[in-house]
C-alpha cells in the first residue's frame, strides 16, 4: 500500500507539473487566468480606500476614497467628503474626472489595474488580450520569474527586461501581482505597481494593498477596508450625468 501511495503521489506531482508547463505564452496565461475563476469570481465589489500620496519633500497626503466596481469594465471612485462632488468614473475604456460635481476631463483611457486585477476573470480572454495589445503589451514576449519568493509568469517582456510594458502573474493562484511600464508623467522613469495582501473573497480574491513606485521610490499606496462582494449596483451609479445624484456608498 505504501508503494501504491508513493506511485500515486508521484503521478499527481507529475500531472501538476505538466499542467503548469502548459502555460508557455501570454495568450495561454490570460486564458488560464480567466478559466480558473470565470464561474466563481464576484460580479461586483465595494470598499473604502485609504489613499496616501508620498511627496518628494517627505510629506504625505491622505485621502479617503469610496470605490465601487461592477465587472467587467466599470469603476467609480468618490473622494471624501462625497458632498464635494470630486471623483472618477472609469467605464468601458473611458475616464471622466469630476471636480465639484462638474466634468473636468473626459477621455479614452484604459485602467490596466482594473483589467488585470478584476476584469480578466469576468470577460473573455480575447477581450483582455485585445486591450493588452492596444495598450502596448507584447503577448509574444513571455517568461517565468520569481516575485517575493513565489514563481510568476511575466507577460510582455523577455528575461531580464524591466523596461518594456509587462505584467506579472503569481503562478499558484493565477493572480496579478505587478505591472511595470514607462512613467507617462516622467519620461525615462519606470512605474512599478504592486498588488499585495491578497485575501479570499467568495470564489475569488482581492488585493487589499496596492503600492506604486517610481524608479524605486514609493509615491502612492492604497489600503482597502470594508470590502464587500456582489453588492447590488445600479447602472446609474456609472452615468456621468448622474454622478452627483446617484450614489452607492453608505
Amino acid at each position: 500500500m505504501k508503494f501504491a501511495h508513493v506511485v500515486l503521489a508521484g503521478a499527481l506531482a507529475m500531472a501538476g507539473a505538466a499542467k503548469a508547463a502548459e502555460i508557455t505564452n501570454g495568450e495561454e496565461l490570460v486564458k488560464a487566468m480567466h478559466d480558473r475563476y470565470a464561474s466563481s469570481w464576484y460580479k461586483s465589489v465595494t470598499f473604502v480606500q485609504k489613499s496616501t500620496t508620498y511627496n518628494p519633500d517627505g510629506t504625505t497626503k491622505v485621502e479617503t476614497w469610496y470605490e465601487a466596481a461592477l465587472l467587467p469594465g466599470k469603476l467609480r471612485i468618490d473622494i471624501a467628503p462625497v458632498s464635494d462632488g470630486n471623483g472618477y468614473l472609469l467605464v468601458d475604456g473611458n475616464v471622466t474626472i469630476f471636480h465639484e460635481g462638474q466634468v473636468k476631463v473626459s477621455r479614452a483611457q484604459q485602467n490596466m489595474l482594473l483589467v488585470l486585477g478584476f476584469d480578466v476573470y469576468a470577460q473573455s480572454p480575447e477581450t483582455t488580450l485585445a486591450i493588452a495589445k492596444q495598450e502596448g503589451f507584447d503577448a509574444g514576449k513571455f517568461h517565468e520569474d520569481t516575485w517575493e519568493g513565489k514563481p510568476v509568469y511575466v507577460f510582455g517582456a523577455a528575461t531580464g527586461d524591466l523596461a518594456s510594458k509587462q505584467f506579472w502573474v503569481e503562478k499558484d493562484h493565477l493572480l496579478f501581482v505587478r505591472l511595470l511600464e514607462p512613467n507617462a508623467n516622467e519620461p525615462g522613469k519606470t512605474q512599478d505597481i504592486r498588488f499585495g495582501d491578497y485575501r479570499k473573497l467568495g470564489g475569488g480574491w482581492i488585493a487589499a494593498l496596492v503600492e506604486v513606485y517610481s524608479d524605486g521610490k514609493k509615491v502612492f499606496s492604497e489600503e482597502y477596508s470594508d470590502i464587500e462582494k456582489d453588492v447590488k449596483l445600479a447602472l446609474a451609479v456609472y452615468d456621468a450625468k448622474q454622478f452627483t445624484t446617484a450614489h452607492w456608498e453608505k
